[in-house]
């Protein structure tokens, strides 16, 4: 495991400030991120045909910079180049698959509500970090606070949704690793962004393709465009860019601490435009999940940045 040691240097002088409000900017992005996922997946576009659009938009516009450091750079070793290039196609496909299996209302507490969950056991697990009393109390709520928001399906629901919800799982996994990975890569985050897009637009390039022909032969170029525009400028570039930005100015653990945010935004949303008020239990998760954000980041106490 010795090529994910010697993490970057942070600058001292870098305000939270800044780290909070990018990493609320990021689970912002999310959360419209799991509802256009969701309804192209299920609707009008094969996965294939979205991935490629969630990774060739960012391809072409990083591509100065993809041509600057190579496929190969120089400074990053494998283990933490496969870390990466995980959060790319592989976690897009892990995801993408796993939302046709899971209802929609059971996405939200799996992937982002598991995030930081993953994070802190590899932080500790593999690189031996330190959490507080306080920042184990707030991982424990955000999982009773995922729990609750999933409500009695996700749990216990016998119609085969718990194959979405092992993928799911494992989609946050991989996620959790590209964290830890990111902040030892010595990249920054426009870098990031323009490796995992180029390696991903290339093993996508031909499963999607025939995909996203097709869709356009079909007369849903409407929906390609946006799916562009959500999936490749916002999430492909944007997102990951604040992202990383979160991880440089907060660490690895208290800028996933943020992700399950994203549950709560989407809750929120869903009420005036879907008109999906959530139930009791969803309002006690969501109320759970808050204040777990709030104790696994470390605003209470000091944390050290990792």
């Amino acid at each position: 495991m010795s090529d994910f040691t010697c993490p970057t240097p942070l600058s001292g002088n870098r305000p939270a400030f800044v780290g909070w409000l990018v990493a609320f900017a990021t689970v912002t992005i999310w959360a419209v991120w799991l509802v256009a996922t969701r309804h192209a997946v299920t609707h009008d576009l094969k996965p294939a045909a979205v991935g490629l659009l969630r990774f060739g938009v960012p391809a072409l516009l990083l591509l100065p910079i993809s041509w600057r450091i190579g496929l190969f750079p120089k400074k990053l070793g494998l283990l933490k180049g496969i870390g990466l290039l995980g959060s790319g196609a592989p976690f897009f496909f892990v995801v993408a698959l796993g939302m046709q299996f899971a209802p929609a209302a059971e996405i939200g507490p799996l992937l982002p509500g598991t995030m930081p969950l993953f994070v802190a056991m590899i932080g500790w697990l593999v690189f031996g970090e330190h959490l507080g009393r306080a920042r184990i109390a707030g991982f424990v709520l955000i999982l009773i606070g995922a729990l609750c928001i999933g409500g009695y399906g996700l749990l216990f629901a016998g119609n085969g949704a718990w194959r979405g919800h092992v993928l799911l799982l494992g989609g946050a996994c991989l996620w959790g690793i590209y964290t830890h990975a990111y902040r030892r890569s010595g990249l920054s985050a426009l870098e990031a962004a323009a490796l995992i897009g180029m390696w991903s637009f290339l093993i996508l390039l031909p499963l999607g393709a025939p995909s996203l022909v097709q869709a356009l032969d079909h007369g849903l170029a409407g929906s390609v465009i946006l799916q562009a525009i959500v999936q490749g400028f916002f999430s492909g570039v944007v997102g990951i860019v604040l992202y990383g930005l979160a991880i440089d100015y907060l660490g690895a653990s208290r800028a996933a601490a943020v992700s399950p945010l994203s549950i709560v935004l989407a809750a929120v949303i869903a009420v005036p435009l879907l008109g999906e008020i959530p139930d009791a239990a969803a309002l006690v998760g969501i109320t759970l999940a808050s204040v777990g954000v709030a104790l696994a980041s470390g605003v209470f106490g000091s944390a050290v940045k990792r």
